[in-house]
């Protein structure tokens, strides 16, 4: 087993835990442990039950984006998750996913798998691959109908967007919610149906529909999907000269009563081609981490980021060596901020991650500040205001006034118009919209886009 899955008991549970920090990223070695750990049990006669759980602040929050460009010329290192999925789903002792943070893209289609599925109430899943002009790939377009009903999962599928526990209670996605101790909750819930049927989400269909209604969701999608995301092959195959992907959306209705082992190989060959796309590749170039790119200077101006998650954009800019300049609204507001990261660099030394020393330099980069003049220097402002256009043109407006010419502006909107916004600068082509990025994920972008514009100089 490799050092990235752990196995424990608790008397007659098995417990596989997930160790791959920080996100527990399946990268290879991680569908091989769990794969493993689930032969070692299955040898056990003294365990009745499993339950998978992720380490650290989440469960699985996706693929290994480091891995796309293997998957898209075809030489993907390890077996890749489908064998897993049906691996568990064939386990004859019931397998309980517990879910905390987030199970996104692969970590949702690996909890599906599962038998059950438990959750703390602060969690969310989604299918959010549209956004990198993919598809899941691993069965989530056939086992997230069965679970969550062919509308719903169309609609997730297609906006990419998260889905809160409650709601995917509610949708049958998830069984149970679990208050405070979500290990101890899932380990009594397993002691619940050990011994009792597993049922295998594959071989579920009482959601499935009929060829007839599922044509009416499927085209009713694709009317959507060309006005919101015409810029993504994924979402809208019909876009694409090659034959089967025109038919994707219009075919899947029918295709979701077929033989599950041939329906869940289509969408992985299918993502083989929408990772060549150059909507795909744009996509995925932004999440390529900073130390990814050696031969980039650390420095640079000054960055400079805004609330309410500035702590967390603060902080994985400052740990990858970027100066940032932290900026909110009043001084009560960034008093609280900067206790917050103090805290969370003194929580990161007591558990031995790093020396004192590092945290001291991390802190060191980050310049608090009130005012927008301070920006005139930045290369980037990251803007994470609450959901109001008005408010957000009129921060842009602000920005486009003070800062340089070539800076790129960010806002973390999940629900505006990025257009509309860059309609209040004079630099709309430097205004672009991160709010489906983690903060990693900004900083990779950030350093990418950088080097894009170096290079045109």
């Amino acid at each position: 087993m490799t050092d990235l899955v752990q196995f424990t008991k608790d008397n007659e549970i098995a417990v596989i835990t997930i160790n791959n920090p920080p996100v527990n990223a399946l990268s290879p070695g991680v569908p091989e442990g769990i794969s493993e750990a689930l032969d070692q049990i299955a040898q056990d006669d003294s365990v009745k039950a499993v339950v998978l759980i992720g380490g650290g602040r989440t469960f699985v929050a996706g693929a290994d984006i480091k891995e796309f460009g293997r998957m898209a010329s075809g030489k993907p290192r390890g077996a890749g998750l489908l064998p897993l999925l049906l691996k568990i789903e064939d386990s004859s002792k019931p397998v309980i996913v517990a879910i905390h943070g987030t199970a996104f893209g692969g970590g949702l289609e690996l909890a599906m798998a599962g038998h059950y599925r438990v959750a703390l109430s602060t969690a969310q899943v989604g299918q959010p691959e549209v956004k990198l002009g993919l598809i899941p790939g691993a069965a989530g377009t056939q086992r997230l109908p069965r679970l969550a009903g062919v509308a719903r999962a169309v609609e997730m599928c297609t906006s990419g967007n998260p889905v809160k526990a409650e709601e995917a209670l509610k949708f049958g996605i998830v069984d149970r919610l679990i208050e405070d101790d979500l290990l101890a909750g899932a380990v009594a819930f397993a002691r619940e149906v050990a011994g009792k049927c597993a049922p295998k989400t594959r071989e579920r269909d009482e959601k499935l529909g009929n060829v007839a209604g599922n044509v009416q969701i499927f085209s009713s999608a694709r009317e959507t999907a060309a006005k919101k995301q015409c810029g993504l092959l994924a979402p809208l195959p019909p876009s694409v000269p090659w034959k089967p992907l025109r038919k994707c959306h219009s075919k899947m209705a029918a295709r979701l009563s077929r033989n599950f082992s041939w329906t869940a190989c289509f969408p992985n060959n299918l993502n083989r081609s929408f990772m060549s796309s150059s909507a795909s590749a744009k996509s995925t170039r932004f999440l390529i981490s900073p130390r990814r790119l050696p031969s980039f200077p650390l420095d640079l101006p000054r960055l400079s980021v805004q609330v309410p998650w500035v702590v967390a954009i603060a902080m994985v800019l400052a740990n990858a060596g970027l100066p940032v300049l932290l900026k909110e609204a009043d001084q009560a507001a960034l008093d609280r901020g900067l206790a917050t990261i103090q805290l969370n660099y003194a929580n990161s030394v007591k558990r031995g991650r790093f020396p004192q020393q590092v945290a001291e330099e991390r802190l060191k980069r980050i310049t608090p500040t009130l005012t927008y003049d301070d920006f005139s220097s930045v290369d980037l402002v990251i803007e994470a205001v609450f959901e109001g256009m008005a408010l957000k043109k009129e921060i842009f407006k602000e920005l486009d006034r003070v800062c340089k010419p070539g800076a790129i502006l960010a806002s973390n909107t999940s629900t505006l118009s990025i257009d509309e916004i860059a309609s209040s600068t004079s630099r709309p082509d430097f205004v672009i919209g991160t709010h489906f990025f983690s903060p990693a994920m900004l900083c990779g972008f950030w350093r990418s886009s950088a080097v894009r514009f170096l290079q045109r100089k």
